[in-house]
């Protein structure tokens, strides 16, 4: 008779990946919604950060979003301040330009406040953290912090209604368009008004998009509604896969 052989190592590490595998297809918009809340509130703890005095953990988070993110002051959401957000002024709003501030920033001694020069302004934007009387801004701009908090909030509603309801996709023409279009409206336009002010050769463009810098309303506003389309178009085709994954690895595993 035969001696009985014991199970390889290479059958045991398929049986943890099989088992791995399928705590993740059941666990997996809870690991998502982890994961973009994380992404999303590192941010926001890096300006906290500054305030105490641990320059160094929030300068570290940062630089990790910074190739991310543009950072631009003037574009991000600053947190133990005089103002929630700092725009330029050519974004005509209610709210203290970043322009009044300038001369006292180091970051920006010698930036022409002139808006058609954004070029030169950049990456002073992209340096300057804050200070005590402005605060200090988010580690992510006020459109990334749209995108990413609203898809953490789909995902957390998604978790909610899919208990209750088959929730179809959203189609991908609706995406493109209601999702795509408002983000990339006014991004685009906005980038291409200042290339048209800021590069010669590209003059032209101002002829269709004037010189405009969008509010801080609008980008977090546009930043949203893309996050909950994006949510509506892929969690309900992730869902359907790992649905069928589940039940081929339960399968598997109980056999």
């Amino acid at each position: 008779m035969p001696t009985p052989q014991p199970p390889s190592d290479q059958g045991n590490l398929f049986n943890r990946v099989d088992r791995f595998l399928y705590t993740f297809s059941r666990r997996w918009l809870t690991i998502i919604n982890v994961v973009v809340a994380l992404y999303v509130m590192l941010p926001m703890l890096a300006p906290a950060l500054m305030k105490v005095g641990l320059q160094g953990p929030a300068r570290a988070i940062y630089t990790l979003y910074s190739p991310m993110c543009h950072q631009m002051a003037s574009r991000s959401f600053f947190l133990f301040g005089e103002q929630l957000a700092y725009p330029r002024a050519i974004a005509n709003t209610n709210l203290i330009p970043i322009e009044a501030y300038m001369p006292d920033i180091p970051e920006f001694m010698g930036v022409p406040a002139d808006p058609a020069e954004w070029p030169a302004f950049l990456m002073p934007a992209r340096r300057f953290i804050g200070n005590a009387q402005m605060g200090y801004k988010m580690a992510l701009c006020a459109r990334d912090i749209g995108i990413y908090g609203f898809v953490l909030l789909g995902g957390l509603v998604y978790g909610v209604v899919r208990r209750h309801y088959r929730i179809r996709p959203l189609p991908l023409w609706a995406f493109v368009i209601l999702g795509m279009g408002p983000i990339g409206l006014d991004g685009f336009s906005q980038l291409f008004s200042q290339y048209g002010s800021a590069l010669e050769p590209l003059a032209f463009l101002n002829n269709l998009f004037p010189l405009r810098e969008s509010t801080p309303l609008l980008r977090t506003l546009t930043g949203a509604i893309f996050g909950l389309a994006l949510v509506w178009l892929t969690f309900p085709h992730i869902d359907a896969g790992m649905q069928g994954t589940e039940r081929d690895l339960a399968r598997k595993l109980n056999d």
